[in-house]
């Protein structure tokens, strides 16, 4: 079935971004949602070396926030297939079209509405 099958998609998602994060970020305790990306604290004097920490930490923010509004995204549409309200468009209320649900799961909006 097509939403069993979405279903298994998402929570796979799901579970690569959060070992992705887990790779450069902290997950927040209070927060299941938030995720805080780590500094490559090195220990260092050369100020070249410096820049490129702070560098890598500023690439690293930029994924984290990234993958953590994708995961943000995943998290709602699994909610919505457990409360029955996965495929409705949140503009006009109409279904989500198969194929966009397909190609983006986690999709909130129809195509129309996605203009």
């Amino acid at each position: 079935e097509l939403l069993e099958k979405l279903k298994q998609s998402l929570e796979q998602e799901k579970i690569a971004m959060e070992k992705e994060l887990e790779t450069f970020a902290t997950e927040d305790k209070k927060n299941k949602d938030n995720w805080d990306a780590k500094y490559p604290n090195q220990e260092n004097s050369d100020m070249e070396e410096e820049a490129d920490e702070v560098e890598e930490y500023e690439n690293r923010l930029s994924l984290e926030h990234n993958l953590e509004s994708k995961l943000k995204d995943v998290n709602a549409a699994l909610e919505k297939i457990k409360n029955g309200s996965y495929g409705k468009c949140e503009n006009c209320g109409k279904d989500i079209e198969e194929e966009r649900l397909l190609a983006c799961p986690e999709a909130k909006l129809c195509m129309e509405c996605n203009k």
